[in-house]
């Protein structure tokens, strides 16, 4: 017992259509506005990260290159890691200075120092100014070198572990700085190298702009944004919805209550029929469709009116001849057409070489064969079943009648279809042929689509030669350049079989 469908209204279908509609313009726009302001930020932060950190670094490379170099070979050897770490360890920064002083390298680390405060303290917005001796993409450590003053100097030396998002990266040579939220909190980070007077990088300057408050107002604005699309997609749906309802779905179910009443009867009138009176004089598609329904009705009972026993009686005769033509008609499509796809089955196809071959013996004609065979259609038939199959093979149909709209097609096997071009197809058959093996290599490729939907086959055109007197030896030909086609198609995709 088949169960009754629920009834789907067109005013539900429509509230849905606009209500999704609306939010989706709604929330894209807040997502393209909101994107397009943080993208504009960060461009601006990373910009400004870049600029300074390249600023000190340039600097740098100009006085300090080969001083860095030198203070970077001292600050790795063991013998000033065990002093750096008694000299944390006691929080004692003179084992430091002298060591430095001792190894005439103080005077110049205090001019950096010096000069990377005062850098500090006179930009805006640099939450962290420092250079760093890194190691390479691999490491997992790098060094600090010269920091400001506000830091202990038994900081340099000190190994810290690299930011997550800096692991596996060349930090002397990255296409942008980085933005991220680490130990530190949100900070755009930019990496400039500094050369010694060799020109080679011994060491970089790390800037660090600091951006929590930036992505605090961010995530206010997208709060804003996504209330303002609230707000605005609720009033829109409300208009909208007051809108459709007055136009088309009150109108809609005016009619629908109207239709359900209509009994004709020849006995009747058209009030006592049912036939719909409203007063909707719309001059839309509404109008239209009230007004072609009531004429409808009227017609009917015009029709049932005029009615007499002699016009049951030739509607008798009439039906049994068109009973007649019907079974005449389906012995007809038996015999000459495809039953699935509706074009000429192999009967047909049997019966047109024939005329082709009379054709041949008395006058010289061109004509080419196209030989087409499904890919996949076992595969197809096995995994999704017959019912697939069916709409894979008239979709492949559908597209070689497409291809050869001016010649007859012919299906003469579960899978295999053949054209004989003339005429328009003829003169464009290489471009057809072409274009039609491109279409179904894009068909194949096709991704969120059903498998029995994704159309493929092999095509092979063979034309009529100047000797030949039959059509057999040029299907034969085309027959054997489809399967080469096939042949490659198995070597690109492999074989469903």
């Amino acid at each position: 017992m088949n169960k009754k469908k629920k009834h789907f209204s067109v005013r539900a279908k429509m509230y849905i259509f606009v209500i999704i509609t609306v939010l989706a313009v709604a929330a894209g726009t807040s997502f393209i506005a909101f994107r397009a302001s943080a993208n504009q930020i960060d461009k601006y932060y990373r910009q400004n990260a870049a600029d300074n950190a390249r600023n000190f670094a340039s600097m740098l490379s100009a006085n300090y290159g080969d001083y860095l170099r030198e203070l970077r070979s001292l600050a790795e050897k063991d013998e000033f890691q065990e002093l750096r770490d008694k000299a944390e360890e006691e929080d004692d920064e003179s084992l430091i200075e002298d060591y430095l002083k001792k190894n005439d390298m103080w005077d110049k680390y205090y001019e950096i120092r010096d000069k990377l405060s005062d850098y500090l303290k006179n930009m805006d917005g640099i939450k962290y100014l420092y250079v760093a001796a890194p190691g390479d993409k691999n490491a997992e450590y790098d060094m600090y070198l010269v920091d400001d003053d506000e830091n202990p100097i038994y900081e340099t030396g000190y190994y810290e572990e690299r930011e997550e998002d800096l692991l596996g990266l060349d930090i002397t040579n990255l296409d942008e700085p980085t933005i991220s939220d680490g130990d530190w909190g949100w900070l755009c980070s930019a990496f400039k190298p500094v050369y010694d007077s060799d020109g080679k990088c011994v060491c970089v300057v790390g800037c660090d702009i600091g951006m929590d408050d930036v992505m605090q107002e961010r995530r206010r604005m997208l709060i804003i944004l996504l209330a303002g699309a609230v707000i605005f997609t609720s009033v829109v749906l409300v208009g909208a919805m007051m809108f459709i309802n007055k136009i088309v779905v009150k109108p809609l179910a005016r009619m629908t209550r109207e239709m359900k009443n209509f009994t004709p009867s020849e006995s009747y009138d058209y009030e006592a029929s049912g036939v719909m009176n409203l007063d909707i004089k719309s001059n839309d598609e509404i109008g239209e469709i009230y007004q072609g329904i009531r004429s409808m009705q009227i017609n009917t009972i015009d029709s049932m009116h005029d009615m007499s026993a002699l016009q049951k009686d030739m509607q008798k005769a009439e039906n049994d001849v068109k009973a007649k033509e019907a079974e005449i008609g389906k012995l007809n499509v038996e015999s000459h057409k495809d039953a699935l796809t509706g074009v000429g089955n192999k009967a047909a196809y049997l019966q047109r070489t024939e005329e082709l071959n009379i054709q041949l013996k008395r006058e010289k004609i061109d004509f080419a064969v196209v030989m087409v065979d499904m890919n996949n259609l076992k595969k197809i038939n096995d995994n999704y079943g017959h019912k697939s199959g069916d709409i894979y093979i008239k979709g492949c149909c559908r597209m070689i009648c497409d291809a050869f709209k001016h010649s007859p097609v012919f299906r003469i096997g579960g899978d295999e279809f053949v054209a004989i071009l003339q005429g328009p197809d003829y003169n464009r058959r290489a471009e057809i042929c072409e274009k039609l093996r491109k279409d179904f290599e894009d068909s194949f490729n096709q991704v969120g689509v059903d498998p029995w939907r994704k159309y493929s086959a092999a095509v092979g055109i063979a034309e009529k030669a100047s000797d030949e007197s039959t059509v057999e030896p040029v299907f034969k030909r085309a027959d054997k350049l489809m399967y080469e086609d096939k042949e490659e198609f198995k070597k690109k995709y492999g074989s469903a079989r």
